[in-house]
């Protein structure tokens, strides 16, 4: 089995021991795991929005620029696992993943949690997502 870290280009390379994504050569597809992504922070690591729709929208939009590094797409996603601190955005973010999610249509949990590891953090999604080598 062949395991390969993805970072993409303009990623910070370090944060703790953990990759963004791991790769995994499974003969014929890649399964791609993707770290459960937050909103930016700033220098005192607090989230740089409290609007949970742009919280979002930046989640998918890493999301993506991750997948794209190991080839693959939103498309490709098979699972989807989403944490709101406030399960009455629910609807919000539901829409969101539902417009990312529009081709792929993966299973999907979404849970409430007490908190993020970055204040002020609402939203996390972590993904899988499998791609079909090419021929």
């Amino acid at each position: 089995m062949i395991k390969e870290s993805i970072y993409p280009e303009d990623w910070q390379k370090i944060r703790g021991f953990c990759s963004p994504a791991i790769k995994l050569d499974i003969g014929n597809a890649e399964l791609i795991f993707v770290s459960g992504q937050q909103i930016a922070k700033n220098e005192n690591s607090e989230a740089i929005t409290d609007d949970i729709v742009e919280q979002t929208e930046y989640v998918f939009q890493q999301l993506e620029k991750i997948l794209n590094s190991a080839g693959a797409s939103l498309d490709d996603v098979v699972k989807a696992q989403i944490f709101l601190t406030d399960i009455n955005d629910f609807e919000k973010v539901s829409s969101i993943r539902d417009k990312y999610f529009a081709k792929s249509k993966p299973v999907s949990t979404l849970v409430e949690v007490n908190a993020m590891t970055r204040r002020g953090a609402k939203v996390e999604i972590e993904v899988t997502a499998i791609k079909e080598k090419s021929k």
